[in-house]
């Protein structure tokens, strides 16, 4: 009786063993999957976001829905430079008197640069990116359009922005301003605006610049000696408050409301998107750090 009862057991364990073997085989074992990321609530009425590393979506809310931009533009505006063959970035551009007027006129936001100065290609791009100044983008389609007149040059650049958004594919964009204070044709996407973000961050020199929270430039005055200009800030708040964020754009208008364009880096992955037409400055910020958040839970 010891004997059979011993012999029972232990043919029962085997075939708990066999079982056990045969349910990890088809993983009937393995863990269930993980819950599924629920997509977040924006004020924005569009939005995007992509991996930067293969361009796969990972959130839309009317994503082609063609919109105004306001000083996102100004993100084409930096690409089309950083573009030019042969680009001298220390190269000097003299302010006239025609952009500060420019200002003045549009009630535009500005780099706050002296007529006169020798202000640098480099700079220029430091005061169009961080405190959005539309003195710096007009001084940089004058310097970077072609044509015997600042009018004909300033065409010719923006030109440049449409043939370059048409050579990215860019559908959906058109541009008809240098720096967003458009004439009623300038106008994108979410898409589309995160699409030629993630181009432009090819640039070292343009990640460079978005990434930037504050900055100096010292330029030389008329008479030759040196200015050092007062600290331009980056208007993009989320550099200071959202973890791994490396840019890129803000952008603000009665009719583009509240805009931003953003980037973001955690543990080697890179997330890029944008929201146009939020309701506010802080709320723009809070869309941006949701659709992050739910771009990096997606990629894991």
């Amino acid at each position: 009786m010891i004997n059979g009862t011993k012999g029972f057991r232990m043919r029962r364990a085997a075939a708990v063993v066999i079982t056990s073997g045969a349910m990890l085989a088809t993983g009937a074992l393995t863990a269930a999957p993980a819950q599924a990321v629920t997509a977040p609530s924006i004020t924005a009425k569009g939005g995007y976001v992509m991996n930067n590393a293969n361009a796969k979506t990972l959130y839309t809310k009317a994503a082609d829905t063609k919109r105004s931009t306001g000083s996102t533009t100004k993100i084409m505006t930096a690409k089309v430079v950083l573009a030019q063959s042969n680009l001298n970035l220390d190269a000097k551009v003299t302010i006239q008197k025609a952009y500060s007027d420019y200002i003045v006129s549009k009630n535009a936001s500005s780099a706050r640069l002296i007529v006169g100065d020798k202000v640098t290609v480099r700079q220029l791009l430091y005061g169009l990116m961080l405190p959005s100044g539309c003195d710096a983008a007009y001084a940089l389609a004058d310097k970077f359009g072609s044509g015997s007149t600042r009018a004909a040059r300033v065409k010719s650049f923006i030109g440049k922005m449409n043939s370059t958004a048409k050579s990215l594919g860019l559908t959906n964009t058109h541009f008809d301003s240098f720096d967003g204070i458009g004439n009623g044709s300038n106008y994108s996407t979410p898409r589309d605006l995160t699409k030629l973000t993630s181009s432009a961050l090819k640039s070292s020199t343009f990640r460079s610049v978005v990434k930037t929270k504050k900055y100096t430039a010292k330029t030389i005055t008329k008479t030759g000696s040196t200015r050092t200009m007062q600290p331009w800030t980056n208007t993009n708040t989320l550099l200071s408050s959202y973890s791994g964020a490396i840019g890129v754009k803000t952008g603000s208008g009665p009719e583009a409301k509240y805009c931003l364009v953003f980037a973001a880096t955690r543990n080697g992955k890179t997330v890029v998107g944008t929201v146009l037409a939020s309701t506010d400055a802080t709320q723009r910020g809070k869309d941006a750090a949701k659709l992050l958040n739910y771009g990096f839970a997606k990629l894991g």
